[in-house]
């Protein structure tokens, strides 16, 4: 059945106006928005040019783990991680609530989403995530944005001041990862899940034992048990939060809706993957990345140090003292490196009290072939009595904490959903870039996705104005802000001296706080803009605006404001 979206209903409206902002806050109410932002990115030109970037040489020749730790790098090396909260500006819950109270249970979205409430992050929790985001200056009921971009609103970050580069939000960063493996990596779409929290998003890709993409960085099996501050960073969303979203090719899963769109068998198939990805057998080398991750658990041990036949002592939290400023490593073959940087005042030449010799971990789990961890906390109890070492208590503790360590069981949308899959787009490795943006047009009369992708990629000649004109008007508080106590013609001046040139390539238009942001914009941007400032500020009646493709006229009250265009859209709207 064609699809021909009706905006006479509220929720249709709001969810398709929502493609043009692609807020956290909407992402989560309307879960389908999240692949069509992959989609727009993979229809950009702005990701196809990296192809000739000669960072990229020769890399269809190389491994999988090759492509995605090039492809990682070349994001750190031309995007930062951006959060702040001028960017995209503040709104307020009350808003945000009496826009989504008709599609969602409220109470379900102050449980689940940061913005509303949620706590579910003891991290978050203990650091008060108000002051955390720099949201303790304002009241309760303030919130932010914090819009989602495009690949093209990342990279015009380079225009803002204090920026220099590239800039997006986890979510942002999340959507180029898919599109960049995808285009550069010629990994295809049906391996590649972003998942999102309350509090984070990040991606899983199906090759090999599996990575997933942590903002702009990338985390291995190996990376993920290897006890180190970054590992750790990467481990807190996954061991604390609920999963709310996985977004793929072939659909959604949501942990509060019933109805799931994505392929079942493809979920499970994630689901599996990645719980095995969470997962590992202790091991000698393990049990020490353990003790590098748990701060609590290092003083219960020390190393014995044997030279010229004389026994030395150190305690274990010593040793990682120096480890963390040290090319060398405690668990791998570095050891002996690592031992000599230690200064020799550091040395007891008597036992420490209380504390296990690590050698006799190591030994007993290299040797015993033992994997019950219960029976190697009996194992390890014994040893300390017999040793005369009193941390029985700990070890105990020990041993509850590692398990966490070595499993953790993500607390993923029920399997039991009522599956519904849309219909799958069909977009390969082998398509080029026009081939595939053809192809999302073919199928927008038929598939949702493929609708929701062209107002994500802001294809104006192929959708309706409505809801770009909706969120323009209603969700760029930015401009407005900078604007404010200007004149309307004061205004007008100010807009006009920006460059002409659109960060939107062809028929394609920015929202008002993005011309604002990077200070450049089409004629018929810089209309839109203008109009927003003078409808909530200035508050100027039947504003009426005019484009024939190579002008564009504003009316305002008795005034003609006029801009040049080149993006060839011709259009009347009146405001």
């Amino acid at each position: 059945m064609p699809l021909n979206p009706d905006f006479s209903d509220k929720k249709t409206l709001e969810k398709y106006s929502s493609a043009f902002s692609l807020s956290d806050m909407e992402i989560f109410v309307f879960p389908d928005l999240l692949y069509p932002l992959v989609i727009a990115n993979i229809m950009s030109p702005v990701i196809w040019k990296w192809r000739d970037d000669p960072w990229f040489k020769d890399i269809l020749k190389k491994t999988a783990n090759y492509k995605v730790n090039r492809i990682k790098q070349y994001i750190m090396d031309h995007y930062v991680f951006n959060l702040d909260l001028e960017t995209w500006g503040l709104t307020q819950k009350e808003t945000e609530i009496n826009r989504f109270k008709d599609f969602i249970d409220i109470s379900v979205l102050e449980k689940s989403n940061a913005l509303f409430g949620y706590e579910g992050d003891k991290y978050y929790y203990d650091i008060d995530i108000r002051r955390h985001f720099g949201l303790d200056k304002y009241t309760t009921d303030i919130i932010p944005y914090w819009k989602t971009e495009t690949v093209e609103a990342m990279t015009a970050f380079s225009f803002k001041e204090n920026f220099g580069t590239g800039a997006g939000e986890c979510v942002s960063l999340s959507a180029l990862y898919a599109a960049a493996l995808f285009i550069v990596g010629r990994i295809p779409l049906e391996d590649i899940f972003l998942i999102g929290t309350p509090l984070h998003s990040q991606n899983f890709i199906n090759i090999k034992e599996g990575v997933l993409t942590n903002n702009r960085r990338i985390v291995t099996k190996n990376m993920w048990f290897n006890g180190t501050a970054m590992s750790a960073k990467a481990r807190r969303a996954l061991e604390n939060e609920k999963v709310t979203i996985v977004a793929h090719l072939s659909g959604h899963i949501h942990y509060v809706y019933p109805t799931a769109t994505i392929n079942r068998d493809a979920f499970l198939k994630f689901s599996d993957k990645l719980k095995d990805f969470l997962k590992i057998d202790i091991s000698a080398v393990n049990f020490i990345n353990f003790l590098r991750y748990h701060m609590t658990f290092k003083k219960c041990f020390q190393y014995l140090h044997c030279i010229n036949n004389h026994n030395y002592y150190i305690g274990l939290e010593t040793i990682f003292e120096y480890e963390h400023h040290s090319k060398y490593n405690f668990a791998e073959g570095s050891r002996e490196a690592l031992i000599q940087e230690i200064e020799d005042e550091e040395f007891s030449l008597t036992p420490l009290d209380n504390r296990i010799i690590i050698q006799d971990v190591e030994t007993y789990l290299e040797n015993s072939g033992e994997r019950d961890l219960d029976k190697i906390q009996e194992h390890f109890l014994n040893h300390a009595k017999s040793n005369n070492c009193n941390n029985e208590d700990n070890i105990r503790l020990l041993f509850q904490e590692l398990k966490k360590f070595l499993v953790t069981d993500p607390q993923l949308p029920d399997r039991d959903k009522n599956f519904e899959p849309a219909e799958s787009l069909e977009i390969s490795v082998g398509q080029s870039r026009e081939e595939i943006l053809d192809y999302v047009k073919s199928k927008a009369n038929t598939s949702e996705t493929a609708l929701l992708s062209l107002y994500a990629f802001r294809q104006m000649d192929e959708i309706s104005w409505e809801p770009f004109i909706k969120a323009a008007m209603e969700r760029n508080p930015v401009a407005i802000e900078g604007l404010k106590g200007k004149s309307k013609d004061e205004a007008f001046e100010l807009i006009s001296t920006m460059p002409s040139v659109s960060v939107y390539d062809g028929k394609r238009l920015a929202q008002p706080d993005e011309v604002w942001n990077f200070s450049r914009g089409d004629g018929l941007e810089k209309a839109f803009l203008l109009a927003d400032y003078y409808r909530n500020s200035l508050h100027v009646q039947n504003l009426k605006l005019i484009t024939d493709g190579e002008q564009v006229i504003l009316f305002a009250d008795d005034s003609e404001y006029k801009f040049t265009t080149s993006k060839g859209l011709k259009k009347e709207i009146l405001f």
